[in-house]
């Protein structure tokens, strides 16, 4: 009996185990058809997201690879291929509060200030104050933008998951702040703004065009030789500004323009209003004794001056419809037209405007385009202030006489650079540009003076430079012409005696001209290093006079001392000069 029990409980053990093995070998097969369907079904999932993006996002794969390596935003150079702006991809310092939650809670993990503290050890430029009102919002923005990988490293470091620093693409200006008001910049939104960034944005940004760079007609030699002058002067006279241009006289291409105080495109949040306003194509100005050169010119074409050597009354003032004219200096009883411009005689010009008369000077300046806005691509071009006509259509005669030697009418520094190479290139007048023209390219333009009296002027600009008021502007072997001008700024109650605009307008080499040079100082103070003047002679035209050396070279005009303009018909009429 025993012995049966025995066996039944054998049997009964080796049935249980076969159950346990069986259920094991079920749970098996369980957990492995488990592992295989998650397999399948990642393997499903993975599938479907190769397929979507082969399907509904295949344009972006179907570019070309030279599409794919097209710039965000085109390139921009100077006339000789060297780079103005560029697009590059940088870091930005992103503040974002709810990196972790959506309660509104700050995600710091130390205090604001602290932080705050921090980010200036690292960006020293940084506002603490301003740096502490951000972190203490709710509101993600930009803290930092163009943060270098260093930067970057250091910002990681501080363990703040809310300081994020996503990769964009950047604005790079390798010039730095040289010709900034030429090029503009790129704001936050990724639109340009002010010079030919925005001119030029949609085809900066268009995928067809943006990978061939646009080249500019600027010299970045010229016009960091330019910006460099400007800036000496305005620091040894204490002006509140300068402006300066060099422009191609046959085909209009500015080769610099500058307009200082500058600003730096680089940091566009630093860009405010009063140093992005382009002095040189913005402002206008009563220019002064600079337009003398030009009523002479339209008063030779006309007829009115035929004779170089006539005098003119010159020794008292000229007394108007209850008005004065009057020179500066008392240069004797008469005056000839080459003494006059050699002493910048107000007097005498106003009497050679009186008999030009009124319809011919207007026709004349109509012509330079002295009533309209400067030519030239910029978005910031001012509106000249134009002398109002009287009741018979015409100018009143005292309007007639005041422009004829530079008040009353109100142009920007670009229109007169415009007028000076038509008064030396044969008579042409030209539109400005910044684009780089093709060479042999037809230039449009259209005659004002006659090329016998603008070579006549040529001889007078000379004789200026050589023995009048310009004499600080010669630089020996380069053949400079030009005509200083000094005059009073208007305010509110009239003019300001205490305040001028020196306007140096010059060309050179004078025997064949090929390049304008306008420099301008706006509120130039007399100082030890002009011997207390103010005046264009003692500062607008040695900034000319040591920027043509710089230049010339550069642009293959070598000084030549055996060459100049023939002035031996006219040199008799003017023993010397000095003065404006």
């Amino acid at each position: 009996m025993s012995t049966l029990t025995a066996s039944s409980a054998i049997a009964t053990g080796r049935v249980q185990l076969a159950n346990v093995r069986q259920n094991s070998l079920l749970t098996a097969k369980v957990r492995i058809l488990v592992i295989v369907g998650l397999i399948l079904f990642v393997a499903f999932v993975a599938i479907a997201r190769i397929v979507q993006l082969g399907i509904a996002e295949q344009a972006p794969e179907g570019r070309s690879m030279a599409q794919r390596l097209l710039p965000p935003r085109g390139e921009i150079t100077d006339r000789n291929g060297e780079p103005l702006a560029r697009a590059f991809p940088a870091y930005a310092l992103w503040f974002n509060p709810k990196a972790f939650n959506d309660d509104g809670r700050n995600p710091l993990v130390k205090t604001p200030q602290e932080v705050a503290a921090a980010l200036v050890k690292i960006f020293p430029d940084a506002d603490y104050d301003e740096l502490v009102k951000r972190l203490k919002q709710d509101k993600a923005s930009y803290l930092v933008r163009r943060v270098l990988p260093e930067q970057a490293n250091r910002v990681h470091a501080l363990g703040e998951p809310a300081l994020e620093i996503p990769r964009e693409n950047q604005r790079y200006y390798p010039q730095g702040s040289l010709a900034a008001h030429v090029l503009g910049y790129v704001a936050t939104d990724g639109h340009g703004r002010v010079g030919m960034e925005q001119v030029l944005d949609k085809r900066l940004l268009d995928p067809a065009t943006r990978g061939k760079p646009v080249e500019l007609s600027i010299d970045v030699r010229v016009q960091s030789a330019l910006e460099d002058e400007l800036n000496r002067e305005i620091g040894l006279t204490n002006a509140k500004g300068g402006t300066g241009i060099v422009l191609d006289v046959d085909s209009g291409e500015v080769l610099a323009l500058a307009s200082l105080p500058e600003f730096d495109p680089n940091r566009p949040d630093q860009a405010y209003n009063h140093l992005v306003y382009n002095r040189a194509t913005n402002q206008v100005y009563e220019l002064g004794s600079v337009m003398k050169p030009l009523t002479v010119a339209a008063a030779i074409d006309a007829g009115t001056i035929t004779d170089l050597s006539r005098r003119y009354k010159a020794g008292a003032p000229l007394e108007i419809a209850g008005f004065k004219i009057h020179d500066d200096h008392n240069y004797g009883a008469t005056l000839n037209i080459p003494e006059a411009l050699v002493h910048s005689s107000n007097i005498v010009l106003a009497q050679v405007g009186d008999e030009l008369g009124a319809h011919r000077l207007r026709e004349t300046m109509l012509s330079l385009g002295f009533k309209e806005r400067p030519f030239i691509e910029l978005p910031a071009r001012g509106k000249p202030l134009w002398p109002r006509l009287e009741d018979h259509g015409e100018w009143s005669r005292i309007t007639t006489m005041t422009v004829s030697y530079g008040h009353g009418i109100a142009i920007t520094p670009l229109h007169l650079a415009c007028a000076y190479a038509a008064l030396v290139n044969g008579g042409i007048w030209h539109p400005a540009t910044l684009m780089k023209e093709k060479p042999g390219a037809k230039v449009e333009g259209r005659r004002v003076f006659t090329a016998s009296t603008s070579a006549r002027m040529r001889q007078l600009l000379r004789m200026i430079v050589k023995v009048g008021t310009g004499r600080k502007a010669n630089a020996d072997g380069f053949r400079i012409g030009g005509k200083t001008g000094t005059a009073e700024l208007a305010g509110e109650h009239g003019y300001r005696k205490n305040a001028v605009i020196a306007t140096f307008a010059s060309a050179f080499p004078m025997d064949k001209p090929r390049y304008v040079v306008i420099a301008t100082l706006d509120e130039p103070q007399g100082t030890q290093a002009t011997s207390f003047q103010r005046t264009a002679a003692w500062n607008a035209a040695p900034v000319v006079g040591r920027l043509v050396p710089r230049i010339g070279p550069m642009l293959g005009i070598m000084p030549d001392p055996t060459r100049d303009v023939d002035i031996s018909d006219i040199a008799p009429l003017v023993a010397n000069g000095d003065g404006e």
